[in-house]
């Protein structure tokens, strides 16, 4: 399988590293919910040391291995520029590990397409396991007080409230996810709140509706060990940069993404690493 040839709108991203035991399940569902009538699937193999390409290859979707481990934003990133190139109009990503119930894809694909009584439609979708409506997702106190903490500093530094800042089942319109494609634009580790305030002081419409989300049951979480730690501090550090570097150098509104288009490797360079 090469490059998708197809008139379909939406892309859905996997990013996946070391997921064999979960990336089949997560694609028999989609393909059971018939989500492959109305949108393509790329999954991004992050240079994996186990069979994660080789199943998601055998689902007969089309696969990126990356020839290095270049993190989870790297992955998300390259997925975002095939999305540029292919012309798509939605992107919306699912994690690897079967935490993401497929069952919200259509919800936030419609969610998506919502025009509002001005014409406009939201460039990120966030799938929020904690707003109303959401079904019950249990979780440590720590994480809650991390939640808590980065919600509280995206209220206070751009005015908006977001009940799930970390969450990582995002939908995005070709405005956001063009701009997150460009060289600078996009955290190459953790772009989870960091990110979510860069869209929002740069004016793009960020909304969220409630997910369903459930445990992991194999595999390792990339916040594990002392991965807690370190991701608090990195992020709060990261989150301040952002607020300053766009508070005092203040950038445009985010409408270079034609421009950053030029930056993007040509699609022969993206195809090399296309696994058929």
């Amino acid at each position: 399988m090469s490059f998708y040839d197809t008139e379909k709108e939406l892309l859905i991203i996997i990013p996946a590293y070391n997921e064999e035991k979960n990336i089949g399940a997560v694609l028999d569902g989609l393909q059971n919910l018939s989500v492959t009538d109305i949108a393509e699937i790329l999954v991004i193999d992050d240079a994996s040391r186990d069979n994660t390409a080789a199943v998601a290859r055998g689902k007969g979707v089309a696969v990126i291995t990356q020839l290095y481990h270049m993190g989870y934003g790297s992955a998300l990133q390259l997925g975002y520029q095939y999305a540029v190139r292919k012309d798509f109009s939605y992107v919306i990503q699912l994690d690897a590990d079967g935490q993401h119930d497929v069952g919200n894809v259509m919800k936030l694909y419609e969610c998506l397409r919502t025009v509002d009584d001005n014409g406009d439609s939201p460039d990120l979708v966030l799938g929020s396991r904690f707003m109303q409506g959401s079904p019950a997702y249990p979780v440590s106190f720590a994480k809650k007080a991390a939640y808590a903490w980065f919600g509280g500093i995206i209220r206070l530094l751009a005015g908006k409230k977001i009940t799930d800042p970390t969450t990582g089942l995002q939908g995005l319109g070709r405005r956001a996810f063009a701009y997150y494609a460009g060289a600078g634009h996009f955290d190459d580790k953790y772009p989870d709140a960091n990110v979510l305030l860069q869209m929002l002081m740069l004016g793009y419409r960020v909304e969220e509706m409630p997910a369903l989300m459930h445990q992991r049951t194999e595999g390792t979480s990339m916040h594990w060990g002392l991965g807690p730690l370190a991701y608090m501090l990195r992020m709060t550090f990261s989150v301040m940069a952002v607020w300053l570097r766009i508070r005092w150098i203040r950038p445009d509104s985010g409408k270079r993404c034609a421009a950053e288009e030029t930056s993007m490797p040509d699609a022969e360079d993206l195809n090399d690493h296309v696994v058929s």
